[in-house]
């Protein structure tokens, strides 16, 4: 007895499975799409914490200014006072002027400079921040810090460097006062 006409051998059925193109696309935008899209988001991802450490770069500048021509000491400004004039200089709404940690300091010679990492082992944020401006002549260091967060951490990327996901941006001015 023949087999019924409307089954088909296996071989006939792989056949036309493997010449019918209808879905391929949709097959290979399901494999290629997760890593396209996460290739784009670590992208734009890098390029905006490269322009924040840019923007943050700028900041420190301009802020330090104030301390190398005097008018900070002049003013007699204290920490918070300086801290609000950083955030002063801060682009609207680009970072949180709150975070924004600040350390001014300042030393006789260039010998006895001595600036510490500010991520300890464990990969945590030290905040022993100072402010010292210094008088004429004194050479002092500008830093500002922001912890930036990271959001882009599959597929083996994770630029962060402390233990909350976040990067440590840091910007840094070095100059002696001038003698206001």
């Amino acid at each position: 007895m023949s087999p019924p006409k409307h089954q088909h051998s296996l071989g006939k059925i792989l056949r036309r499975f493997r010449h019918n193109r209808r879905g391929s696309a949709a097959v290979q935008f399901a494999i290629v799409a997760p890593l396209f899209f996460g290739l784009l988001f670590a992208i734009i991802e890098v390029a905006l914490m490269f322009f924040a450490g840019q923007v943050l770069e700028t900041v420190t500048q301009n802020s330090a200014r104030m301390i190398l021509t005097g008018q900070a000491q002049n003013g007699s400004y204290t920490q918070s006072q300086f801290a609000n004039y950083v955030c002063t200089q801060v682009p609207a709404s680009f970072f949180d002027c709150s975070s924004i940690y600040i350390d001014v300091e300042s030393w006789s010679s260039a010998s006895s400079v001595n600036i510490a990492n500010q991520i300890d082992s464990s990969k945590n944020f030290i905040n022993n921040m100072q402010y010292n401006p210094g008088g004429p002549g004194s050479l002092v260091v500008v830093r500002l810090f922001y912890q930036w967060p990271t959001f882009v951490t599959g597929f083996g990327f994770n630029l962060a460097n402390l233990s909350n996901n976040k990067v440590l941006l840091q910007a840094t001015a070095v100059f002696k006062n001038e003698p206001y």
